[in-house]
């Protein structure tokens, strides 16, 4: 059987970004982000920088130039360009 992936919007923010902005302008952070965050769920770790995100299958590090989304259903993980692109297209707001 195949299947195709439903049409769904999903939020996602470049690493390089949420790594300087957790450096430099806290308030700059997407609120999913700030709220694991504070869960516990995501750390920011400067040598070498990355995000490292707790997810259903453990924890997954996310590179500088990773991406990292928000799943339907709130939950965050990193994913690689390469990846994103070939999944996701950008939505007219």
């Amino acid at each position: 059987m195949k299947f195709r992936k439903k049409p769904v919007v999903i939020e996602a923010w470049p690493v390089r970004e949420l790594h300087r902005a957790a450096g430099h302008d806290w308030k700059a952070l997407p609120s999913p982000i700030v709220a694991a965050y504070e869960a516990g769920n995501v750390l920011f770790v400067n040598q070498p920088p990355r995000i490292e995100v707790k997810t259903l299958e453990g924890w997954i590090v996310g590179q500088v130039d990773d991406l990292i989304i928000q799943g339907v259903e709130g939950e965050l993980y990193p994913i690689k360009p390469s990846i994103f692109e070939a999944t996701y297209e950008p939505v007219k707001e």
